[in-house]
């Protein structure tokens, strides 16, 4: 395929899955529920963080955390006491427990009663200047894990500096900081810029683009996650991340492999 060909095909198909109806069936749906800056930031930080298997099994397992925030989790990150926490310690998804769960809200009510928004968390590592948000992410793993915690719980935050392709906190800049006229993204944050978004990538976009000639071999790490956000910098400069979208339906929806 000419690359105005495949131009053409991804940006029609990102307009066929960055619509209003793929809100209701992805993680995106839980910060969705919330109007409140903190209240999205939060649910849209567990949501990606879980995201993570099954679509319908995480949305039900952030619903469920949601509700041991008691609906309101900005307030109860803020307010809770220490004996409060017990609530989290049966929680699980896959390899995320009460013991990560707890390290989680600590470290949160910590930033929180000191910063207004989760995005400084990100922005405060890079300037206009840089290409990717490749600082940005490695600058929140070390924030996030600079109180005492357990050692199990540095798995669910990746790092570039780790080679990791780092999809889901991808994935969670692409909520907070997209324009999104549909509705999907939030595009709340405004200290990081859309061009500066790195493209999410896990096995199933790996091999998408693989087959589209975007990278050149099928593995999700950092360094080919770099490479399909410059090739789609090809199409789109200024929002290369847009072509999640189809790269995403391609692979989970259409089984374009």
């Amino acid at each position: 395929m000419k690359r105005q060909e495949l131009k053409a095909f991804l940006d029609a198909k990102a307009a066929h899955y960055n619509q209003p109806s793929f809100v209701t069936k992805d993680p995106v749906t839980i910060p969705h529920q919330f109007s409140k800056l903190q209240d999205i930031e939060i649910a849209g930080l567990f949501a990606a963080v879980l995201a993570w298997g099954n679509r319908t099994t995480i949305i039900n397992k952030c619903n469920e955390l949601m509700q041991l925030f008691d609906n309101a989790p900005y307030d109860f990150i803020i307010n809770h006491q220490a004996r409060d926490r017990m609530r989290f310690m049966s929680f699980k998804h896959r390899t995320f427990n009460g013991l990560d769960l707890l390290y989680f809200v600590e470290y949160l009510q910590h930033y929180y009663q000191q910063v207004t928004s989760l995005e400084f968390a990100f922005s405060g590592h890079i300037t206009a200047e840089d290409a990717t948000v490749e600082k940005a992410l490695i600058g929140f793993r070390k924030m996030f894990f600079s109180l005492e915690h357990p050692d199990r719980t540095r798995k669910h935050i990746a790092t570039p500096a780790a080679n990791a392709a780092c999809k889901r906190l991808n994935m969670y800049l692409r909520w907070m900081v997209r324009q999104d006229e549909n509705g999907v993204d939030f595009g709340l944050w405004k200290y990081i810029q859309p061009r500066q978004l790195v493209c999410p990538m896990d096995v199933h976009v790996a091999r998408v683009a693989f087959k589209l000639g975007l990278i050149d071999k099928p593995v999700a790490n950092w360094q080919h996650a770099l490479q399909l956000t410059e090739a789609l910098r090809e199409f789109n400069p200024e929002d290369p991340a847009v072509y999640d979208y189809a790269l995403f339906g391609l692979g989970v929806e259409e089984k374009y492999v």
